[in-house]
């Protein structure tokens, strides 16, 4: 794709039918395709401002990205023990402090730290309220 066609910015159907023109919008098949489409995006997303159409294929390709992505290149989340260690030095807190404002048990902090206990239903929503994150985020195991 030429820099100087990604460059311009008219504000058209025709910008959407350039950039389809230049990578059509369709499943992305392997690696270098998934390099390709993410050069595209990039270039896209560095403007300062897009028309409602290079909007419209913008988010029609982040689809196939994020498609393609999930199936070949899936990153795995994390252990609940490394999870709550970011968890407490991004807010930078300690242990002790995620006892007394959670309500939980020092004890239960530091086994789920160390991976020796798992976190159950009432611990995912104490600290999932406290560190202001979807519940979702922790593996609940049980």
């Amino acid at each position: 794709m030429s820099t100087a066609k990604l460059g311009t910015h008219r504000g058209s159907k025709d910008d959407y039918m350039t950039l389809i023109d230049e990578h059509p919008l369709r499943t992305i098949r392997n690696d270098r395709e998934l390099g390709r489409a993410c050069k595209v995006l990039d270039s896209l997303l560095a403007r300062d401002k897009l028309s409602g159409w290079e909007e419209a294929y913008v988010d029609a390709l982040a689809v196939f990205i994020e498609k393609y992505e999930a199936e070949h290149h899936a990153i795995e989340p994390p252990a609940d023990c490394e999870l709550l260690r970011e968890l407490i030095a991004a807010k930078g807190v300690s242990q002790v402090e995620v006892a007394r404002n959670t309500g939980m048990v020092e004890s239960t902090i530091s086994a789920v730290l160390a991976g020796t206990r798992t976190l159950n239903r009432d611990h995912i929503g104490r600290l999932s309220k406290y560190f202001g994150v979807s519940p979702e985020v922790f593996s609940f195991d049980g």
